[in-house]
C-alpha cells in the first residue's frame, strides 16, 4: 500500500504574505546599512561645520580686539597728530550740553 501524499494548496494571501516576509528579511538589513551610513556622514559634516564656527569665532574675536585697539582714545590722537591735527579738549562739547 502506498502513502498518499496530500498536497497542501496556498492561498493568494499566504503567498502575498511570505512574499513580504521575504522582502523585509532582504530589505531590511540594506536599509539599516544605509541609514547608518548617511547618519555617519550627517554627523562627519557637523563636526566639519562646528570646527569651521569655532575658526570663525577665533577671527572674529581677534577682529573685535583690532577694532577696539584701533578706536582707542591714544590711537586716534597718534592718527590725528600724523594727520597735522591737534587734540584741543576745549573743542569738545558733550551730547545735551547747553551751549
Amino acid at each position: 500500500m502506498g502513502t498518499v501524499k496530500k498536497k497542501y494548496k496556498m492561498s493568494k494571501f499566504e503567498r502575498l504574505l511570505y512574499t513580504f516576509a521575504l522582502f523585509l528579511l532582504v530589505i531590511a538589513p540594506i536599509s539599516i546599512v544605509f541609514s547608518k551610513a548617511t547618519l555617519a556622514k550627517v554627523n562627519f559634516e557637523v563636526e566639519k561645520q562646528k570646527k569651521e564656527i569655532e575658526v570663525q569665532k577665533k577671527t572674529n574675536e581677534s577682529l573685535e580686539m583690532t577694532i577696539d585697539e584701533l578706536a582707542s582714545l591714544t590711537k586716534i590722537q597718534e592718527v590725528a597728530e600724523q594727520q597735522g591735527l591737534s587734540y584741543n579738549n576745549n573743542n569738545i562739547r558733550s551730547v545735551g550740553e547747553d551751549h
